[in-house]
């Protein structure tokens, strides 16, 4: 939106010499300038020049070849001016000068003769209308003075970035409201009573509105004996002061009242209009209609038309047509000013792409009572022009339009929120300032109703927002929130979560984080049995993808497509993990189980290639091992790792894989991928993961960890190898060590595992490491030797196990 600071000031008063305070002011109120410019700014290379010398130009009998001082120097100019004489002072384009069409001024050469520059008029400098020949300056001014300068021409145009809730500000004096409201003056309207002592239009034309619904009110005047000129210059520097096109006197005031007031009108050709009548209703489906800019456009049942008795004649609120516009031949002229609903202008323009000044106001909202002011307003300058006729009376046919009632508006609220200490007058003050009619009830508070045009102003913190800018944002005083001293502890699921975080990365992986949106075929591919719960899957009502249809009941799917990505990009080591919950559903009628999982995969080599290290690829040990190690970090005791059969391997290799237990809690699976789950998610090596389920893991860690003092005596290792089933876990005979509950056994773990020759078979090797220690005395061979045999026939004799040969 660009206002000019002197149309302003038709309006109100302003100081000149403040205009940056004035775009300081506007921008803290909410209305941001985006740029200050003096609209003459173009006068820069034009200099007040006196003429020394006339000569005629050898060549064309019109032309005279001028000498013209411009104070430094004195340049040569060709001119065909007929009033130029000697001692003139003109106003001398200099090469560079930027003309009003836009045209950049070069030096030249005209019939053979070089010219340095332009004498120009009043018309081609936009000082006047005044083209019949060179400017005439005053004697007074100094030559070699810039123009600009010499004539005092000054004109700040600010540029403003409107927010939409704004369309009041829309008009010259909508921004001259917010002016006068923090410089505490008064605003001037213009004149816009008429007298209309006899209704006399309603013998000439009629309007039936048959969409009420879009358009709630609709009002016309008409104009008589009109001669279509150009507009007076007054009315020109206005419509180009804010970047109109002057076109005509009649199509320039609409817009001129348009950019005043805010509400766009439009004039039609009243003796092209069919009937001469005006019928405001939807288009058909299949209707045509050819814009003023001369596009055919197909109009759609859900668009308003302006039409007379035959045809449509105007986009309603956006443009109108060529059947119907103002021409050099038209004398009769009706005047339209209507309300549309903004969210049918909107629908219309967007959908036809078609943008004016009229749809950018009508779609932000107008002033459904300053319908008639515009209007008159119009009538009144159309009116004014030489022989015109204006038929009295108006004819505003309207439905009734919505009016809110008064907003209540607690003071002591608006301080709180504001964080202000404003008294009850300088509340009313303020919001009277911008033509609020404000009024104090009984009980204190403000019944307050905002004026028509303010269309965003419906609830209480509306018209906070309003003291708050008025009173000014700056004035608001810093204030800290109050911090109590006692402390909330934080929550426990979020410090455990992060810790587990930490872990995994100390172990070397990396978190990746996927959307709890998975491929509606992920099921499928991870295989899935169909009594599966993991397969309650709950459906996505307006999925961003189709990858992304439901929601996830697995964190591999997430893993296994970052793992694809990254193998295309040859990045085939990786060792990544995800925190995240699971949805299983559980009918439509209840919520999901929502089950918080950590997730861990690794794949391709177990270290980098380098000198020192050759290319090992990972296997099933590493990732137990890791889970193992969180356990360990985690204090977490008696975790077994159990075979899991085989049918119940669907996503896992059979064999490779092993159930996560805690006593009889499941804690989740670690186990090697299956080979057609790697294949369809399009993954050509091996891979291999952890599940754990969160809920459960959560609740072993335990909240305090014991110590142990440091052990002063010696320890004392031993082995254990017996031949036992192939079939028999290593964790058993584990356990049945652990059940002796022997008090000098301190360690024990699993040392070799050996199948072949010369092991039968069906039988393999296992050896085991205990660690005796005391902690009162230095153990002896003897009697460690006792206990170790002891544990070693158990073992025999429960498994059915030998010694090695």
């Amino acid at each position: 939106m660009k206002v000019s600071l002197s149309w302003i000031e038709d309006y109100i008063r302003l100081d000149r010499e403040s205009y940056i305070d004035i775009a300081d002011a506007l921008t803290m109120a909410g209305l941001e300038v985006d740029s200050v410019t003096n609209r003459y700014d173009y006068l820069n290379s034009v200099v007040v020049g006196r003429i020394l010398d006339i000569k005629p130009h050898p060549h064309a009998e019109k032309l005279k070849i001028c000498s013209i001082d411009i104070g430094k120097h004195s340049i040569r100019v060709v001119c065909g001016a007929p009033n130029i004489y000697k001692n003139m002072l003109v106003p001398a384009a200099l090469p560079g000068t930027r003309l009003l069409d836009g045209s950049v001024l070069k030096k030249g050469i005209i019939r053979n003769e070089s010219s340095d520059g332009m004498l120009c008029s009043e018309a081609e400098l936009g000082l006047g209308a005044d083209n019949s020949g060179v400017m005439d300056l005053d004697q007074k001014q100094l030559v070699g003075d810039n123009l600009a300068k010499a004539l005092d021409l000054s004109d700040m145009v600010f540029e403003i970035d409107l927010t939409p809730n704004r369309p009041d500000c829309l008009s010259i004096i909508g921004i001259a409201r917010e002016i006068a409201a923090f410089q505490k003056t008064t605003i001037k309207h213009p004149e816009t009573l008429l007298s209309d002592s006899v209704n006399k239009i309603s013998e000439f034309t009629s309007i039936k509105i048959k969409s009420p619904d879009f358009c709630p009110r609709y009002a016309a005047r008409l104009i008589f004996d009109i001669n279509i000129a150009p507009s007076p210059f007054w009315l020109q520097d206005r419509l180009m002061s804010v970047g109109l096109r002057p076109v005509n006197n009649i199509v320039d005031i609409t817009n001129f009242v348009m950019m005043e007031t805010g509400q766009p009108l439009h004039a039609f050709d009243f003796d092209r209009l069919s009937n001469q009548r005006i019928v405001v209703r939807k288009a058909k489906k299949g209707e045509t209609f050819i814009t003023l800019d001369k596009k055919e456009v197909v109009l759609t049942p859900d668009m308003l038309m302006i039409c007379d008795g035959e045809k449509p004649v105007a986009l309603a609120g956006i443009m109108g047509g060529q059947n119907s516009e103002i021409t050099e031949s038209t004398t009769r002229v009706l005047i339209e000013s209507a309300y549309f609903t903004p969210v049918g202008i909107r629908k219309t323009s967007k959908k036809l792409c078609i943008n004016s000044e009229s749809s950018h106001r009508f779609e932000r909202g107008v002033d459904p009572e300053g319908i008639i002011t515009a209007l008159n307003r119009a009538a009144r300058l159309m009116s004014e022009l030489d022989g015109s006729t204006l038929v009295e009376g108006v004819i505003d046919k309207h439905s009734k339009i919505n009016n809110a009632g008064p907003i209540i508006l607690n003071v002591e609220d608006t301080n709180r929120l504001l964080g202000t200490s404003l008294e009850h007058n300088e509340i009313e003050n303020l919001l009277k300032s911008i033509e609020f009619d404000v009024k104090k009830t009984d009980s204190g508070e403000f019944a307050v109703v905002p004026p028509s045009f303010r269309v965003d102003i419906a609830r209480p913190v509306d018209l906070m927002e309003e003291i708050a800018r008025l009173s000014g944002y700056n004035n608001i005083p810093t204030t800290y929130p109050v911090i109590p001293a006692e402390a909330r502890k934080p929550e426990k699921r979020l410090g455990l979560r992060n810790r587990l975080k930490r872990i995994m990365t100390g172990f070397g992986f990396t978190e990746t984080i996927n959307y709890s949106f998975i491929n509606r075929s992920s099921c499928d591919n991870l295989r899935l049995e169909s009594d599966d719960r993991k397969r309650n899957v709950i459906n996505i009502l307006n999925p961003l993808t189709e990858g992304q249809a439901v929601m996830r009941t697995s964190l591999l799917p997430g893993l296994l497509e970052t793992i694809h990505r990254n193998t295309a990009q040859r990045i085939k080591n990786l060792r990544l993990f995800e925190v995240g919950k699971i949805y299983i559903g559980r009918g439509e009628d209840n919520l999901p189980e929502e089950i918080e999982m950590l997730a861990g995969i690794q794949t391709g080599s177990r270290t980098d290639t380098s000198w020192y290290s050759k290319e090992n690829g990972c296997d099933f040990f590493d990732i137990k091992g890791v889970a193992e190690g969180l356990f360990d970090i985690l204090k977490i005791d008696n975790i077994k790792f159990a075979c899991m059969p085989d049918n119940s391997c669907t996503y896992t290799r059979p064999g490779h894989t092993a159930k996560i237990l805690q006593g009889k809690k499941s804690v989740g699976l670690v186990g090697e991928i299956h080979p057609q789950a790697l294949r369809n998610f399009d993954l050509k090596q091996t891979a291999f993961m952890f599940e754990l389920d969160l809920n459960v893991l959560f609740d072993l860690i335990p909240e305090t960890i014991r110590s142990k003092p440091v052990p002063k005596f010696p320890s004392i290792a031993r082995d254990i190898t017996i031949i036992i089933d192939k079939d028999l876990e290593s964790s058993e005979l584990i356990e049945t060590i652990k059940k002796i509950d022997e008090k000098l056994v301190e360690k024990l773990y699993l040392l070799d595992v050996f199948e072949g020759k010369p092991v039968l078979q069906n039988k393999k090797s296992i050896s085991l490491r205990i660690t005796y220690r005391s902690k009162h005395k230095t153990l002896e061979d003897d009697e460690v030797n006792y206990i170790h045999k002891h544990i070693t026939n158990r073992l025999l004799e429960e498994f059915d196990a030998s010694l090695p040969a």
